[in-house]
């Protein structure tokens, strides 16, 4: 009889620990706004349980969309935290000691924690939480919406290998991803995080161009996105460096080199260097 306890005992165990490794580790997000959306789209996609996607808001119709697609709805952060193997902490940097104070209480050095917000640092998150948490900084941008997101992520030296690489996987599902060391975080969100922006800020110049000249504006747009999408291409494939595609683009007395000159006598280049620097000083006033 005992024998056959133990046996039973057993196979038990072997179901649980089965089950744990189907469903993996308990993933959290305090708030539930448009990167965390596409955080647990990209998770849905790669097969991850929704059973195991646990959401806090403190705006509670935000929460909807999340249940609609099957995440479990938390009500509390703390209790949020409690129930999470790794957290996800997708508020605004301005919302981060509110939301620290409200859930230190459940944190310790067996909860990893994931910063995604603009200038907030490693040691930031550990001093709200009063706890020297394993955690990982990331640096997304909002093309993680379409499944084409650039992420760039950085690790602090108490978390596990595992650990890491299933919150780098989290990111690189949804689109490109690299790891950098935390000094440079700041600086490369003016390189990914905040330069969608300057993108869409030259296709609405090209666009508004198009359209004082009579062309239509969905034509307009369909040309430019696909000059984007086809540039994009030719740098990451060409094996061209930048300033050999445009002498490529630019012939000898042609059309695109009167309008390098004209970009260049305004130094356009230089205003694109000194905003990228304005958006890092930013970032390390936010991280104080």
């Amino acid at each position: 009889m005992f024998g056959e306890d133990l046996l039973k005992a057993t196979k038990l165990k072997q179901q649980e620990l089965m089950k744990q490794f189907a469903e993996g580790k308990k993933i959290g997000f305090i708030g539930a706004g448009n990167m965390a959306t596409a955080i647990v789209k990209g998770l849905l996609k790669a097969k991850k349980p929704a059973g195991t996607i646990f959401v806090y808001d403190c705006n509670v119709r935000q929460l909807k969309p999340m249940a609609e697609m099957g995440a479990n709805i938390v009500y509390l952060g703390e209790e949020l935290v409690e129930k999470c193997d790794i957290i996800v902490l997708a508020v605004k940097p301005q919302n981060y000691d509110e939301v620290l104070a409200e859930i230190k209480s459940a944190a310790n050095e067996n909860k990893v924690f994931v910063t995604i917000a603009a200038g907030i640092s490693i040691e930031y998150v550990r001093k709200g939480l009063e706890a020297n948490c394993p955690m990982v900084r990331v640096m997304p941008n909002t093309p993680l919406l379409m499944g084409k997101g650039a992420t760039a992520l950085c690790r602090s030296d108490n978390i596990s290998d595992e650990d890491f690489a299933e919150i780098y996987e989290m990111f690189a599902n949804s689109g490109e991803a690299v790891v950098l060391p935390e000094e440079q975080m700041n600086a490369v969100i003016a390189v990914n995080g905040s330069s969608p922006a300057y993108v869409y800020l030259f296709a609405k110049a090209m666009i508004d161009y198009a359209v004082s000249v009579g062309i239509d504006e969905d034509v307009a747009l369909k040309l430019v996105c696909k000059t984007f999408e086809g540039s994009a291409e030719m740098l990451r494939s060409s094996g061209d460096a930048p300033e050999t595609l445009i002498r490529k683009v630019c012939s000898k007395g042609g059309t695109t080199i009167e309008a390098m000159n004209v970009l260049t006598a305004r130094d356009v280049p230089q205003a694109i260097m000194d905003a990228m620097e304005a958006c890092t000083k930013r970032a390390e006033e936010l991280g104080r």
